[in-house]
Order: structure tokens, then C-alpha cells, then sequence
């Protein structure tokens, strides 16, 4: 090709092909489709030296013919600079860039923070608890702590604590460096602490930090661990690990929970309970074998034989030998000195509110949260009322320990008593009895919930009945007014469970309005109520209304209130009802604070729960316990009352294990519980027989004692008043009298059932006491019903204040 060519195809847009090599070749002649096209092959030149010779505006025309927006044309500068901005050389320099940040970084806080004085022993700190009046109720703050040598410890007892927290601890340098990422990414995530920790971290942050969760706290901890771990021998730190950890029954370090568990000193230690000690530190008050519940108990064992599988795997303990160890059950706990009578109730039920909302604000465990309560210099003012509180003792002795004598009757040293009061409007806990003194009895009456409420439950299936608009299987409303079978013994219709519950002392009352089953507590009537509602539309309703119904089974006989209750619970149950349906949680604390820090406490009054309407039906229903029922002769005629409208329910479970009254007017609530426990093993055993005053069979009743405690407390401190209730129904608004029914009732069975219950199909839940016998006819439905029962109770009202109503 000619040069007069090679300008032709220049101008056309054609490019000449390059040579090979330009020093050594001539370039090659270019083909037709070369000259022509666009496209250049491998050996072509690149697009800039084909354009080579073009004139300045012709290649500014070209580039502004070319199409904008397609990726990888030429002409496109925007994706060229991403591509450089983005080489892998640049983020390669970047990433060591950062490194080296990050190192240098380290490197300066290692040399700018040091290993500080301990300060844990120092700034421990009494905490001071006021009533609400401000007088101080109590302080507790000597701190329970004798520093051991490790030499005194047992070697296997050390290895139990390492195997529990940190196996690797003898080789570690002190720090769990993906732990502590865990923990930096969950705290900094708001997601509270879930990394793990070694030994020597959690002796530095109980030694020489303190328990906020904070990046910067845990920065410290880092430093400061790795430092310990240099500074320190391995000895010295697990020594210093187990005599700074809180154990639980105030007792810090090894020492003194070797002597608050089991009564030894820390050189007498087996490793059994070593294993147990180094397995508390993981939830002191979950784990705590006197007060902790089912699911507490088995926690503990599980995280006792883990610490023991550890040991074997670790060569610390020989298997055979582990496997012939047996659980090591403590000792009960002594309480210490200065929470005589009832303010170690109290001052133990304000330390765990306080934890709850340290737990729940702060995402903390209840180890923690025990942690930065106990001992740790706060300001607990409590709602309770001083001259309350005096009213509520002085009853309780007057009424039953007065009268107890356990030298005559054995039975008189198992009887327990405790008891809540509760302002429904407020929330507040007014006063409280935990048991006949702290020291001499460790467990909180009026917060245990291992007794059953018995037939205080029945309000819960009216209200849930009530709140919900449910109908019987007839289809009838169900209200005060409804119409069931109360015959003993008779099948409830519609349960996939055969369940046959018999009335106390197997008493017939044939056709009965809900009213007349409230103030006789006829249990046939309400289990058949709980079917007609749905057993779990009444568990829902109970556990709105404050009853703790986890893993509860939604089965009949939950309808005798089988399942377990306290009469703090029972308090918030009843207050919510009082309070027209408006959930009342009872709070004891009424402020918390320490220098720098005031903790916010929950409003006790939440949501309405059930309908106001609803509440005050069964407020109303339940008045008629008190006047016309089993409450009777305690309550609605007792001297004491100046004209206070008064609701409650009498309860007494089988075997007479427990008698309760849970009473109200329009401004107190009040639930009053007597348990028998056995003092010695402290196993449920009957209250029948205590004080010896009871005629008869000396069956304590619900309208006994307990209604009588109530009644002396309660009429001593309020004055007359009547409930504002938004209902037509119930006793407080109409006659209590039975009606004589003109239609037929609407839970009267038909035909005699097709299945009979036996005692294979009867639920766990269901009480020991069965049916003397299988009805062998069902009530005729015709019947009319009987102006009385026919057969009459043994708890029948009556004028002696010993021998009260039933207490069912």
C-alpha cells in the first residue's frame, strides 16, 4: 500500500497493521477486511496509534459520535479511575495500613494503662434500706469475706473451679481473644455480655474494674489481664479469682461459702462440693439448692456433673472415682445477723426487684446483676408501711402464732404462714410476712409458690369465662346467673380427659347458679366451666392477670388450682380485678440509688388485661363469698368490720397441705397463705390438727385462720367504702338467694356419659383425693333444684369462729 493509500484509509477510519517487531520486520501488508473493519487482531496496534496522524477536530468528532453509558467503550474515563482507584496493590496497602494502625494502637494503650490498686475489697459498701416513711429499716453491708491461701484450698477443689470456667487457664496468657471479640461486637451491638471469659480476666474485672459493660471497660480488661498474667503467677491469680467471686448467701470467696454451704472450712472441702461451689458462681441465687425451684435444681446438677466430666477429660480425676460421686446437697442457710424478725424478707424480695430491673435494662445475667446489688453502697427505699407492716405481724400472731405450741403438738411446728398486701390503685407492696422470723426460717412465705392455691383459682376461670363472652356447651352465656350441675362426682362433658372432680366432702347440690357454686366453691360446676371456656383461655387469662403459668398443662384439674402459686401472686391476681382489669404487677421498691446513679423502676400499673366489665363481675360475684359463703363467719361477721365492702375467695388444697383467703376492698388487697412443712425436712405435710382448737376432724380451712388473720389485719387499717363496679350481675347487686329455675339447665349431662373415668386417664395434675365412687346415673334433667343441698357440708357456716365456713 502506497503512502497516498495510507492516508485514504486513515481518513476512512481504517488503522495499518503493526509490525511484529518494529526494529527487526517490516510491517506486514494489511488485508482488505483489515483496512476495512474495526476490529484489530493480536497483532494489531493499540486503537490510539491506528488513530495516529487523524487531525485534532476529527477525533473530537468521533469521540462525540460514539453512544454514552455502554461499559468498557472507549472514551469512558469514569470506570478507568474506579479501576485504578480500586487495584488490588492499593487494597492490599490499605488493609496492611490498617493493621498497622490497629497494632500501633494497641501498642499505646498497652503503655498508657496500668495494672491499678484493688479496689474491690476497699469500695465494698453497706447498703441502707428505708421504710416509705423514710425511717431506715435496715443495714446490711458487713461484708462476709475471709482471704484463704491457696494452700489451704485442695488441689482437687482448685481443679473443679478451672474446670468450670477455663480449661485452659495453666497454658493460656490470660486472655480469650474470640471471647473478647464476642464480647467487644455484643456490647458495642447493645446485646449485653455474651463473649466469654478466662480466669484471669474475671478476677481482674472483680478485682481491679468493676461490672459495666462498656467497650472501654473491656479494653481495660484486656490489657490489664495480659499484664496480670506476666506480672503474676498462676497460683496467685486463681487464688485471688475464688477469694473476690460472690457465691451467693452473701458470702464472698471460697471461705466463707465453704462455711455458708456446708458448714466446713475451705481445707475440708471435697471435691463434690467444690464442684458445686465452682458451679454457683455461674448464678448464685438460681443455684442456691434452698430456695431454687425445679427447673433451678436441675440446672445445677447438669452444670455439676459438667464440671466433673471436665476434671476427668482434663486427667484431674479418676472416672471410676467420678462416677461413684453423689450430688452434695447443702446445708440451709444462715442468715446473717442484722435482718432479724420480717426485714430479711423484706430486704431480700427489694434486692431481687432491683436485680430484675438491672437484668432486664441492662441485658446482664443474674450473677451480674447480684454482682452490682449486693453490698454495693445503694439506697433502697421500699414501699412499705411501717405501721401497715406492725398491723399485718401483730394479726398473724394473734390470729395463729399466738396459739401454736409445739411442745403439745407436733403438727404446731410445721405450720408456715405468709402474706402480701398490696394497694390496688398503685401497686404498691404495704406489707409483707415472710415467715415467723428470717433467721429462723429461711424461705419467704409470701413469695413461694411451691403450696397450691386451691379454689382461690376459681375467680380466674369466672373472669377468663366473663372476659372472653364464652357459652356453655348449650350455648348460654356464661355469667352469675348461669345455671350448672353441681352434683359431686359428675363427668365434665367435652374434655378429652376423663375428669370427675368431687365436691368437698362429696356434697350434692344439684342445680346451682355460678353465684351460689362461688360462695359454696363447688368444684363440679367450675371444672365443668373451664372445659365450656377452653383450659387455655383460662391459663392465658391467669397468666394475664399475674399467675406465673409457665409450662403449666391446660388440663381440668388446673381448675382446682393443682398447680403451684404464691401469695404474692395471688395479690396481683386479686389487685387486677380490683382495679376494674388494669394489670397490677406489686412492686416492694419504691426508689434505688447510689452516688452518680438513680435506677428507673417500672410503672406497676401496666395494660387492662380483662374488661373492666368483667373484672367487676367477678368483684361482685365475690362479695358474695364474703356474706353468703364460705368466708362468712371470719369476714363478713367479724366485729372488727365498720361497714367495708369486702370480695375474697377461701382456698384449701387436698390433703389439707395448704388454706388460703385472698380478700380485698376498694383500696387493699391482701392474700394470706398457711403451708404445712415439715421443720425438720421441710417436705409438704397437712396443717390438720394444728393449735388444737379445730372441732371435729381439725381440718384447717381457707374461712379459718387465714380469713381470720385477714380480717384482723385488714379491718384495722382501712375504713368503710363500697366498690364502684360497672356490672348488673353478681352478688353486690342483687339478691344471693338461689332462684327457682324455670328452664332447663344448661350443663346438666343428657344421657350418663360413655366413657367412665378411671384412674389411668386421670391427668397428673389431678388431685390424690378421687371420687368415693363412680355416679352411676347421670341427674335427671327435669329435676328441679333444691331449695338446699342434700347433703350439707361439713365446713357449713356456722357461729363458732374456730369451726368456719368451708374453705374450699
Amino acid at each position: 500500500m502506497g503512502r497516498a493509500d495510507e492516508r485514504s484509509a486513515r481518513q476512512r477510519g481504517g488503522r495499518r497493521a503493526a509490525p511484529r517487531n518494529r526494529t527487526s520486520q517490516q510491517a506486514a501488508p494489511a488485508t482488505p477486511a483489515q483496512a476495512e473493519g474495526p476490529t484489530t487482531t493480536a497483532v494489531e496496534a493499540p486503537a490510539a496509534e491506528a488513530a495516529e496522524g487523524a487531525t485534532r477536530a476529527e477525533r473530537r468528532r468521533a469521540a462525540a459520535k460514539k453512544p454514552p453509558g455502554k461499559p468498557g467503550a472507549p472514551g469512558k474515563p469514569a470506570k478507568g479511575r474506579i479501576r485504578r482507584l480500586f487495584t488490588w496493590k492499593k487494597m492490599l496497602g490499605a488493609f496492611f495500613t490498617v493493621c498497622l494502625l490497629g497494632i500501633g494502637s494497641f501498642i499505646a494503650l498497652y503503655m498508657m494503662v496500668s495494672v491499678p490498686e484493688g479496689n474491690a475489697l476497699a469500695q465494698t459498701q453497706s447498703n441502707v434500706y428505708k421504710y416509705s416513711d423514710g425511717s431506715v429499716l435496715a443495714r446490711k453491708g458487713t461484708v462476709n469475706r475471709e482471704i484463704v491461701d491457696l494452700s489451704k484450698v485442695p488441689k482437687a477443689v482448685q481443679h473443679t473451679f478451672v474446670a468450670a470456667e477455663n480449661k485452659t487457664f495453666y497454658t493460656d496468657n490470660g486472655i480469650d481473644l474470640r471471647g473478647m471479640a464476642r464480647g467487644l461486637y455484643n456490647t458495642a451491638r447493645g446485646r449485653g455480655t455474651q463473649g466469654g471469659s478466662t480466669i484471669t480476666q474475671q478476677y481482674v474485672k472483680n478485682y481491679y474494674l468493676d461490672q459495666d459493660q462498656t467497650v472501654t471497660r473491656k479494653l481495660k480488661e484486656l490489657v490489664i489481664s495480659l499484664k496480670v498474667d506476666r506480672e503474676k503467677t498462676k497460683d496467685e491469680i486463681l487464688a485471688g479469682y475464688i477469694n473476690t467471686s460472690y457465691y451467693g448467701r452473701g458470702a464472698y470467696g471460697i471461705q466463707a461459702a465453704a462455711q455458708a454451704y456446708y458448714r466446713v472450712d475451705a481445707d475440708k472441702l471435697t471435691v463434690e462440693q467444690g464442684a458445686y461451689l465452682a458451679a454457683l458462681l455461674q448464678a448464685p441465687s438460681q443455684y442456691d439448692w434452698a430456695v431454687a425451684g425445679p427447673v433451678g435444681k436441675k440446672l445445677v446438677q447438669a452444670r455439676w456433673n459438667y464440671v466433673l466430666d471436665n476434671m476427668v477429660g482434663q486427667k484431674w480425676l479418676d472416672k471410676s472415682e467420678r462416677d461413684a460421686m453423689k450430688f452434695p446437697i447443702p446445708k440451709d442457710p444462715k442468715p446473717a445477723s442484722g435482718l432479724e424478725g420480717q426485714k430479711g424478707y423484706l430486704v431480700d424480695l427489694a434486692n431481687t426487684q432491683l436485680e430484675n430491673q438491672l437484668m432486664k435494662s441492662q441485658n446482664i445475667t443474674r450473677s451480674q446483676a447480684e454482682a452490682q446489688v449486693v453490698d454495693q453502697g445503694w439506697t433502697i427505699t421500699l414501699n412499705i408501711d411501717p405501721k401497715k407492716q406492725a398491723k399485718l405481724e401483730a394479726a398473724v400472731k394473734s390470729q395463729l402464732t399466738g396459739k401454736l405450741d409445739g411442745k403439745k403438738r407436733k403438727v404446731d411446728n410445721n405450720v408456715q404462714a405468709g402474706a402480701v398486701s398490696v394497694d390496688p390503685k398503685t401497686g404498691k407492696i404495704l406489707a409483707l410476712y415472710g415467715g415467723v422470723d428470717y433467721y429462723k426460717h429461711y424461705t419467704n412465705n409470701a413469695t413461694r409458690a411451691d403450696y397450691q392455691p386451691a379454689s382461690t383459682f376459681k375467680p380466674i376461670i369466672l373472669a377468663a369465662a366473663l372476659d372472653q363472652n364464652a357459652k356453655t356447651q348449650n350455648g348460654k352465656d356464661i355469667n352469675a346467673d348461669t345455671i350448672y350441675d353441681g352434683t359431686s362426682g359428675r363427668p365434665v362433658k367435652g374434655s378429652d380427659i376423663a375428669f370427675a372432680p368431687p365436691n368437698e366432702d362429696d356434697a350434692n347440690y344439684g342445680n346451682i347458679t355460678v353465684q351460689t357454686a362461688m360462695n359454696k366453691s363447688v368444684n363440679s360446676v367450675f371444672a365443668q366451666m373451664g372445659v365450656d371456656v377452653g383450659m387455655k383461655n383460662v391459663l392465658k387469662t391467669a397468666d394475664d392477670l399475674g399467675l406465673d403459668t409457665q409450662n403449666l398443662q391446660a388440663v381440668p384439674a388446673m381448675t382446682l388450682g393443682s398447680m403451684g402459686a404464691s401469695p404474692l401472686e395471688m395479690a396481683s391476681v386479686y389487685a387486677t380485678l380490683d382495679n376494674h382489669g388494669q394489670k397490677v404487677t406489686p412492686s416492694i421498691l419504691a426508689s434505688a440509688e447510689k452516688t452518680g446513679r438513680k435506677v428507673e423502676l417500672p410503672d406497676p400499673i401496666g395494660d387492662q388485661v380483662i374488661s373492666a366489665e368483667a373484672a367487676d363481675q367477678v368483684t361482685s360475684v365475690l362479695t358474695g363469698v364474703v356474706d353468703d359463703g364460705t368466708a362468712k363467719a371470719s369476714v363478713a361477721q367479724n366485729p372488727l368490720r365498720k361497714g367495708q365492702q369486702v370480695a375474697g375467695k377461701t382456698g384449701t388444697s387436698d390433703s389439707n397441705k395448704s388454706a388460703w383467703f385472698t380478700g380485698y376492698t376498694p383500696d387493699l388487697v391482701t392474700s394470706v397463705g398457711l403451708f404445712g412443712e415439715d421443720a425438720k425436712t421441710h417436705n409438704q405435710v397437712p396443717l390438720t390438727g394444728a393449735t388444737g382448737l379445730i372441732p371435729g376432724t381439725g381440718r384447717i380451712n381457707g374461712g379459718g385462720y387465714p380469713a381470720q388473720i385477714w380480717a384482723t389485719y385488714t379491718f384495722g387499717v382501712t375504713k368503710k367504702a363500697k366498690f364502684d363496679l360497672s356490672t348488673e350481675l353478681g352478688a353486690a347487686v342483687q339478691p344471693t338467694d338461689t332462684p327457682s329455675f324455670s328452664e332447663t339447665p344448661s350443663q346438666t349431662p343428657s344421657q350418663t356419659p360413655s366413657q367412665t373415668p378411671t384412674k389411668s386417664a386421670t391427668p397428673s395434675q389431678t388431685p390424690s383425693q378421687t371420687p368415693s365412687q363412680t355416679p352411676t346415673k347421670s341427674p335427671d334433667p327435669t329435676t328441679s333444684a333444691p331449695s338446699t343441698p342434700s347433703q350439707t357440708p361439713t365446713g357449713g357456716i356456722t357461729d363458732n369462729p374456730l369451726d368456719p365456713a368451708d374453705g374450699q
